[in-house]
């Protein structure tokens, strides 16, 4: 193990015995805030900590086994000893390092999930539907909640513009690297020669903000404006203006939320939507100076960039930010998405793992 881990180790150790000292005293519930604060960062401490104990003791024993080698009566034993707990350290190691990697606020949030036809007119608005289909089957294997807070439909079935709310556990962490802009290449229902198009959509997804007051919306920077709801084809026609569109004027964004028949609901809706947006908008420029210094392995998260090609024909995936393929394609648009999730997180870790090195 590094020196510098060790030590990192070795005071978050200290740290634990410190809060542990803390909360045992009789009046550390006075400052419930404090108290609750110093729980909170003993559990986040005490996975690294209670392996780095595992980590010592093994440490120990290896030194006993290296002082049986004296022994010739010991030798053979010590010698499988040591190869078994040198493995054990290794392993121990590895997870140490893991545990220590930066972590992501964001990871334990719920997520706005939106996914945007873009070039190929109908054919991505179809694979707009497509995607909507493969993240709700994902999300339904994890057993989280979906809330459907927007649709707009287009006339062949598809969407043009659709936007979810996934509630659970680990959302974000598991869905932070689908971002980016999703590629198609397929023949399309309405092709009649045979020809394969490309085509695309674009996918964001936000951390949901665990309230309005954290990303400081102020009501003055709004302009809410109301109006008929309207489907595809004429279909749930609202007959009052119960759509919501709510203009966030310092940054120009918009939000529009018709999937509701009550007004209140909707811009209850639209609101989350908002919140989420800005929260992602103040994240991208907080973290833009480290992103021109150091590009993540994953990519950067932004829109307009290819992550993804879809290829029916073939019917394969390919992941452009780490080079995966895979030939399971029928699997993936079911929602079998956990082996590119899997992927992405272990190469985002590798990155970070890289980063933390070069720095220490």
């Amino acid at each position: 193990m590094k020196p510098s881990l060790y030590a990192r180790l070795e005071r978050m150790s200290q740290r634990v015995q410190d809060l542990d000292e803390y909360l045992s005293r009789q009046d550390a519930a006075n400052d419930m805030a404090m108290f609750m604060k110093a729980t909170r960062e003993r559990s986040d401490l005490l996975p690294a900590t209670e392996r780095f104990a595992v980590y010592l003791k093994a440490r120990s024993d290896l030194e006993t086994a290296q002082e049986w080698l004296a022994d010739p009566d010991l030798k053979d034993m010590a010698q499988d000893e040591i190869a078994a707990t040198q493995a054990r350290l290794q392993a121990l190691d590895d997870a140490l390092t893991q545990l220590l990697l930066p972590r992501d606020p964001d990871d334990n949030r719920n997520v706005i999930l939106e996914i945007r036809a873009g070039t190929g007119g109908d054919e991505a608005a179809l694979f707009a539907g497509d995607l909507l289909r493969m993240y709700t089957r994902y999300a339904e294997r994890q057993g989280w909640q979906i809330e459907t807070m927007s649709a707009n439909e287009s006339e062949l079935g598809g969407f043009r513009e659709v936007i979810l709310r996934l509630v659970g556990e680990n959302v974000y962490a598991k869905l932070k690297f689908e971002s980016g802009a999703h590629r198609v290449q397929r023949i399309p229902v309405t092709e009649s020669q045979g020809r394969i198009h490309t085509s695309a959509c674009t996918v964001a997804v936000l951390a949901e903000a665990d309230e309005l007051a954290e990303v400081q919306i102020n009501s003055d920077d709004l302009r809410i404006d109301t109006f008929r709801a309207s489907g595809a084809g004429g279909q749930h026609v609202n007959k009052t203006e119960s759509a919501i569109r709510i203009t966030h004027l310092p940054t120009g964004l918009v939000v529009e939320c018709q999937d509701e028949r009550s007004q209140h609901r909707n811009k209850d809706k639209a609101m989350k939507v908002l919140a989420a947006r800005l929260k992602d908008k103040y994240a991208q420029e907080a973290h833009a100076k480290e992103a021109s210094q150091r590009k993540s392995l994953v990519g950067s998260g932004d829109r307009s960039e290819r992550i993804r090609t879809y290829n029916f024909p073939q019917g394969r995936m390919t992941d452009h930010r780490i080079n995966l393929t895979l030939y399971k394609l029928d699997h993936i648009m079911d929602g079998d998405i956990s082996d590119m999730i899997e992927g992405l997180t272990t190469a985002h870790q590798a990155d970070l793992l890289a980063a933390m090195t070069q720095e220490e």
